[in-house]
């Protein structure tokens, strides 16, 4: 269908009465790299007074792993993520190779989820797994940005009435899965995407001391 030359001209003048939307450019991404550069090095920094609660938790992690037991791992969106990634550098490597740690993601079942979301309740995904999976002496870690996720919780009582080492990650706000934890690493950070990214962080230093007290010197042989 051909446009007469009135309907050209009215089609341009509406176009032209639209504002015109900010472009995404180079200023954009400079602006949001200069303010993640100044928020994460504040982060980092306050991150160092952490050191002896990520030690904290990694010797946790590494007394589970020699005496043969495993970690669980849960969280929930971007935790969800986060709690896959360090099953994942756990069962792979991370910086040696090596032989394999005993870690598994909870949150990475899809039948399973949907059968305990279906059946009982949503909240009950991770302790219901807890409880058919975790054994006295495992090690059960959580990240939650909130702390305040009622499946998260749930699951941190279910791994202290079954014995397990319950390690929680959260943002800086006191919490309940906090309370429930046998040790919690509160990131110093309040805003959800720095708390991810700081969830990050600490994933990759567990990992590495992790990885470095099990296998230094032993040519990728657990010690």
């Amino acid at each position: 269908m051909s446009w007469s030359t009135v309907e050209q001209q009215e089609h341009h003048a509406s176009l032209a009465a639209v504002p015109a939307q900010p472009r995404v450019g180079e200023a954009l991404v400079r602006q949001s790299i200069d303010r993640r550069l100044a928020t994460m090095a504040s982060a980092l920094e306050g991150m160092t007074a952490r050191a002896g609660m990520v030690a904290a938790m990694a010797r946790e992690i590494v007394e589970a792993l020699r005496a043969g037991r495993k970690v669980l791992v849960a969280g929930n969106g971007g935790s969800a993520a986060e709690a896959q990634h360090i099953a994942a550098e756990l069962v792979g490597r991370f910086l040696i190779d090596r032989q394999p740690f005993a870690a598994l993601a909870l949150t990475v079942d899809s039948s399973v989820l949907t059968a305990i979301g279906n059946d009982y309740s949503f909240d009950d995904i991770f302790a219901r797994q807890v409880d058919g999976l975790g054994e006295m002496g495992d090690v059960l870690l959580l990240c939650s940005t909130s702390g305040e996720s009622e499946n998260v919780v749930r699951a941190a009582v279910a791994g202290a009435r079954r014995g397990l080492r319950v390690l929680a990650i959260t943002g800086d706000a006191p919490c309940r899965l906090g309370r429930d934890a046998d040790l919690t690493l509160r990131v110093p950070a309040i805003e959800t995407p720095i708390v991810q990214e700081l969830q990050m962080v600490v994933t990759h230093l567990l990992c590495e001391v992790v990885e470095r007290t099990l296998c230094s010197g032993s040519n990728g042989a657990a010690l």
